[in-house]
């Protein structure tokens, strides 16, 4: 699982964020940032204001960052008002060194009008060092109820990575053995027996 880099350095994006009226941050369209992809940033930016950040923008491309409190509500304004209907993928980034785990919801859209579109929608959860998945603090909010195709990739982290998803009917093993009693496989202090 790949961390993903915007093209641009956070100064280099700042350079496009101005102040408006409502002291909410929108994005100024320049040449170098792409008009879609923008006017989709600054939709969630008037709704959202301080709720979430835009991590980057590029072609076929948009980025965002909520807190886990916020992002039922945020994907259901997505799904509702931008047109993406659905999840293509759910990753996660084990981040030991910032004791969390974040996920990240690829959503896109059946609408030919922005099928080549992708909006990234991720969030973090606490990562606990002794991890006991269902029963401990690494817990976010499943946006099954939103978004029906998260189903099996959210099972998927949670036997991989050890996050709980709260409301997912069926949080239960999808590739492990059900007696599993290892470390979450893609935790980066994972290591295979015998080696």
């Amino acid at each position: 699982m790949n961390n993903e880099m915007p093209n641009k350095t956070e100064a280099d994006h700042n350079k496009n964020v101005s102040q408006n009226n409502n002291s909410s941050k929108i994005i100024k369209n320049s040449a170098d940032l792409p008009e879609f992809e923008t006017n989709i940033a600054n939709m969630l930016l008037d709704k959202f204001d301080k709720k979430l950040k835009i991590i980057f923008i590029k072609k076929n491309r948009i980025k965002v960052d909520v807190h886990k409190d916020n992002i039922v509500e945020i994907a259901k304004f997505i799904n509702q008002n931008l047109k993406f209907d659905h999840a293509e993928s759910v990753t996660g980034v084990d981040r030991p060194e910032q004791n969390e785990i974040e996920v990240v919801y690829h959503l896109g859209s059946y609408d030919p009008s922005i099928s080549n579109q992708i909006l990234a929608l991720s969030t973090r959860t606490v990562r606990e060092s002794i991890p006991n998945p269902g029963f401990d603090k690494t817990r976010l909010p499943s946006l099954r109820d939103v978004f029906y195709s998260v189903e099996f990739h959210e099972r998927e982290c949670f036997e991989m990575l050890g996050v709980y998803f709260e409301n997912h009917p069926d949080n239960r093993r999808l590739l492990l053995p059900e007696d599993w009693a290892d470390l979450p496989p893609l935790r980066k202090d994972f290591k295979i027996k015998g080696r």
